[in-house]
């Protein structure tokens, strides 16, 4: 995997993923009070930490991918507050700094797979033609 260029190394990796369970525990758990949200039904899908791990781009989901931009747009202004509950989870010497991003992986997936579908059926109303035709 890279990362602007640069291969990822095993401590962003390690960072990332400690990040990213420690802030799935939080939103289980609810811990982190945001007005208006409850933090059960987001998904933190992966974590990318920066080469410096002074900054973590937190890639989440909501269920079922309803109201996902306001959902997206209540963390990224409560990202201070969930940095600061973070902070009693995780001993780091500087905690980074939290950016949420929709993940759009899922969607993609889906879009490929339909693509894939769509050409293997058009393959196969070809072959139907050719043998009706024999």
């Amino acid at each position: 995997m890279k990362h602007l260029g640069k291969p990822v190394t095993q401590r962003q990796l390690r960072v990332g993923e400690m990040i990213k369970q420690a802030l799935g525990t939080l939103f289980i758990r609810d811990e982190v009070k945001i007005l208006n949200l409850s933090t059960r039904e987001i998904t933190v899908t992966e974590v990318r930490m920066s080469t410096d791990l002074k900054t973590a781009k937190i890639f989440v989901m909501p269920l079922g991918g309803k109201n996902s931009e306001e959902i997206l747009e209540k963390l990224k202004i409560s990202s201070f507050m969930i940095r600061k509950v973070l902070s009693k989870k995780i001993i780091m010497k500087f905690l980074p700094k939290l950016f949420f991003v929709k993940d759009d992986s899922f969607e993609y997936a889906e879009k490929i797979e339909n693509l894939i579908k769509q050409t293997n059926k058009g393959k196969n109303e070809r072959k139907s033609k050719r043998t009706s035709n024999s």
